[in-house]
This record gives structure tokens, C-alpha cells and sequence, in this order.
């Protein structure tokens, strides 16, 4: 019998999965299977196992705790979560940015590493209602800020409501990079607050083209309510972890899917 499947280690190592689950709201396969120094085939079974106890939900990828549909994590959580992912998404949507370009950034840790990305361009604006974005780019003497207004949200430190949605009202951008909590091929674009959906449909509905950024754990994930149709995303910028089926349903959908390869991953 190997220490993977002896039952006291077995028993221990669920335990570990639960707590981070629970101290991080949701996790991938790949960052559990690191934390607990298991291979993600038995991480993936140790899931299904406390999934049929009711103690995790499965999604696409990954393990959140039950009934996380309607459940906006804070900006803490999500921000320490795939993150290499997270750098290889920002460096490819980096590429679709042009200087002498007008874009919105919205809220979210994808698009907070994307705005890294940007420091050093020239005759750019940027709208966004995201303050981590907007405090990136105060040092960038390039780029040009707009902010929206509006309510602040602490829980992903951006700015909601009715200022903000009237802010963007009467702008035309070329591109909308934004990120959520989940896409699926069914819904598109989603995350658990109607609030932040509301302000998410304002920043997108201003620009020519949506991108949307999303990592391998957000990929067949899907929240509460709709931000972004599938059929309005002209491009998806994932990471390599995604799962392929679903990448190929929006692709046969229309959406230009670009997947981001991970430094440690290219010599595989």
C-alpha cells in the first residue's frame, strides 16, 4: 500500500484540502495538488470524495466550498490564486494592446497584472473603475487614467453603481479586457453580484471588442448572473491548465481563444 493510499495519510491530506478550500474560498487542482504533495489524479479523487460528504463543490479545474454560486470572494482571495497564471494571461493580452489606443481595464486581479504590463506605453488611455488599476498606472507617465466614479466595493475594490454606469455611458473605446468569476460556453461571462454585473455590462458595452481574462479555475465555472454572452466575447486569453472542451465549444462559437503558456510548463 503506498503513502497515497494508506488511510491515515488519505484522511490527513482531505483534511488539508478542506482547509485551504476554506481559507481561500476556491482553489485549482494544480495549487492543492502542490500544497498537499500529491499528483492532481489523486487530489482529483480526494475532491470527489468530499464532494459526495457535501464538504466541496467540484468545478472545472478546481474546488470551491458548497453552494458558491452567489458568493463574491475578496480581492485577497482571488488575487493569491493562479497567479504564474494569471502573469502569462496579462503578457498575452499585453500583446493586443496598441499605443495611441483608447481601452477599459475592469476590475480583478487578471486585469490588475495587465495593467503591469502596460506601464511602459505611450499615448494610451485607459477607463477603468478597478482602484488597484488605476494605482498601477499612476507611474506611468504614458498612460492616461480615466475613472469612473461611482460607489466603492470593497470586495473587489473597484467602483459600482449608477455614477459609475453613467460614466461610461457616452464613451467609445476600441477594447474591453475584463475579467469575472466564471465562463462557460453556455453563459459566457459571470459573477455572483448583480451589482458588479450591472457595472461589468456598462464597461463592455462601450467598447468595439470584449476580452475577457480568465485562468484554468474560471474556465467552466459559472456564478449567478450573466456579465458577458458568449457570442459578445470576440476573444478569451486562459492558460494552459483550461479545460480544453470548453475552449473548443467557444471557439466553434466564434470567440478567438488564445492560451497562454506557463514558463514551467514549456519544456514539457
Amino acid at each position: 500500500m503506498t503513502e497515497e493510499t494508506r488511510p491515515a495519510f488519505a484522511a490527513e491530506r482531505r483534511e488539508r484540502i478542506l482547509e485551504l478550500v476554506r481559507a481561500n474560498g476556491a482553489m485549482a487542482l494544480r495549487d492543492l495538488a502542490s500544497h498537499v504533495r500529491a499528483s492532481e489524479v489523486t487530489v482529483r479523487r480526494d475532491v470527489r470524495l468530499l464532494e459526495a460528504e457535501g464538504l466541496l463543490d467540484r468545478r472545472r479545474g478546481g474546488a470551491a466550498l458548497p453552494g458558491r454560486v452567489g458568493h463574491e470572494e475578496s480581492y485577497t482571495q482571488k488575487a493569491g490564486q493562479a497567479t504564474p497564471e494569471k502573469m502569462a494571461i496579462a503578457a498575452a493580452a499585453a500583446r493586443l494592446v496598441r499605443d495611441d489606443d483608447a481601452i477599459v481595464l475592469g476590475p480583478g486581479s487578471s486585469t490588475e497584472a495587465l495593467a503591469r504590463e502596460l506601464v511602459g506605453r505611450q499615448n494610451l488611455t485607459v477607463v477603468t473603475n478597478s482602484l488597484p488599476v488605476a494605482d498601477v498606472l499612476t507611474s506611468a507617465p504614458g498612460v492616461e487614467v480615466v475613472m469612473t466614479g461611482g460607489t466603492l466595493r470593497g470586495s473587489i475594490r473597484a467602483l459600482v453603481g449608477t455614477a459609475a454606469e453613467q460614466a461610461l455611458a457616452g464613451l467609445r473605446v476600441h477594447q474591453a479586457f475584463i475579467s469575472g468569476n466564471g465562463i462557460t460556453a453556455e453563459r459566457g461571462l459571470s459573477t455572483p453580484n448583480p451589482a458588479v454585473a450591472s457595472v461589468d455590462r456598462a464597461l463592455v458595452g462601450c467598447a468595439e471588442e470584449v476580452i475577457v481574462l480568465a485562468d484554468h479555475t474560471k474556465v467552466g465555472a459559472d456564478t449567478m448572473v450573466q456579465t458577458v454572452p458568449p457570442e459578445h466575447i470576440a476573444h478569451l486569453i486562459t492558460d494552459n491548465h483550461a479545460d480544453p472542451e470548453v475552449l473548443l465549444t467557444l471557439e466553434d462559437m466564434g470567440t478567438l481563444v488564445h492560451v497562454a503558456v506557463l514558463e514551467v510548463d514549456r519544456g514539457e
